[in-house]
This record gives structure tokens, sequence and C-alpha cells, in this order.
């Protein structure tokens, strides 16, 4: 009898041991499991933002600013070239980016021989944009807006001789299989980053000498 006893409680401690051992087992599966699903939610959320998010470069080689500027005898235009661009995009959609333009590369387009480059040489000078001490200027955008007929609306800063002052515009834009074209015409109060140069909110007397105060800058821009 006492023989049989042993038996069974030797068997049903076993029992007990195998039971905990298992339930500890089981446990550590449980945790490896839940561990392997935390990661691969992880991953998963990772792998959907990076594929909602894309960086574009501008392509400065089928990219193009044209500027305008009129005066009380006539206008001169002419381009500059962007020197490099990024922009960001969220669910297909423009979110943000920059343009840097190179101001040293002003043109002129409608002047030949002495008189272009005696033009463009003024444009570069302290009078106006002051390339020297100011070679680039920068387009910040910083949000982007649904517009009328199809179009959005780009609200950011605009930085001309170090100076930065908020800007809105209208942006005709196309984007497909992570190619980006946009065109915009952008009016620019030229006296708020100080080129006073034959203004006549600024200076008197100066007759058809009078230069408008507001420039026109046209944007193409492709990037991918």
């Amino acid at each position: 009898m006492y023989i049989h006893i042993f038996a069974w409680n030797f068997k049903f401690n076993n029992m007990n041991t195998k039971s905990h051992e298992y339930k500890k087992l089981k446990s550590k599966t449980m945790s490896k499991k839940i561990i392997l699903s935390i990661a691969f939610a992880l991953a998963s959320t990772i792998v959907v933002n990076a594929h909602n998010n894309s960086e574009l470069k501008i392509n400065n080689s089928v990219s193009s600013v044209e500027w305008i500027g009129k005066k009380v005898t006539g206008q001169h235009n002419g381009g500059i070239s962007i020197k490099e661009g990024t922009l960001y995009l969220h669910d297909g959609k423009l979110e943000k980016g920059k343009v840097v333009i190179d101001m040293t590369s002003i043109t002129c387009a409608d002047l030949e021989g002495e008189w272009n480059q005696k033009l463009v040489g003024h444009l570069k000078n302290a009078d106006f944009f002051d390339v020297e001490n100011h070679k680039t200027a920068t387009l910040d955008i910083l949000k982007v807006t649904p517009g009328k007929d199809g179009n959005s609306i780009i609200s950011g800063n605009l930085t001309i001789k170090g100076i930065t002052k908020p800007i809105e515009f209208s942006t005709k834009m196309d984007i497909k299989e992570g190619k980006l074209a946009a065109f915009a015409e952008v009016k620019v109060d030229r006296t708020l980053y100080d080129v006073k140069y034959g203004s006549g909110k600024f200076f008197e007397g100066l007759g058809d000498k009078t230069i408008d105060d507001e420039f026109t800058i046209k944007f193409k821009i492709a990037a991918q």
C-alpha cells in the first residue's frame, strides 16, 4: 500500500512538473508571437510611410524661370537658372519643397550687344539684386491647398537679398508616375526686398524713367 501511494505521488508530482514546464514553454511561445506581431506591425508601418512619402529632385536642364519687368516706356524680359530644388510628396500630392535660384545667372532676352550687357550688369549691382553679396534667392514651399479650376495654391516664403517675405500664388500642376510638372506666374513687389531703384513710391520726378514696383516671375518646373 505504501509503495502504491508513493508511486502515485511520484506520478502526480511528475505530471505537475511537466504541466509547469509546458505552461512555461507555452508562455515563452506566446511572448515570442506577441513580439513578432509587434515587430511586423512596426515594419508594416515603416513600409507604408515610406510608400506614401517621396522626394523629387528638380531637373535643371528642362526647368526654367523667366522674369518680366515693366516701366513707363516699355518692358524687358529674360531668364534665371534654378540652381537646385527638392519637392516632397505625400500620398501622391505636393506637400512642401524648396527651390534655390541662381541670381548670378540673370540674362536679358530682348536686348543685344552693349545694351544687353548694361542692363544685366545693372540688374546684378546694388541698385537691384546685389548679386555679389546675394548669389541665390530661395522659394520655400510650406503649404499646398486646393485652388480653383483644378489649380493648387502655394503658400510659403520668398527670400531675395537676404530678406524673407511670405508669398502665395496659384500653380497648375500635374503629378504622374513619380514625376511632377508645374507652371506658375508670380507677381513680386520688389520694394519689399529693398529693390527701390526707379520706384515712384520712393523717388519723385522720375517721369518716364519710372519702373514698376511689381515684376513677374514665370516658373516652369519639372521634377522626378
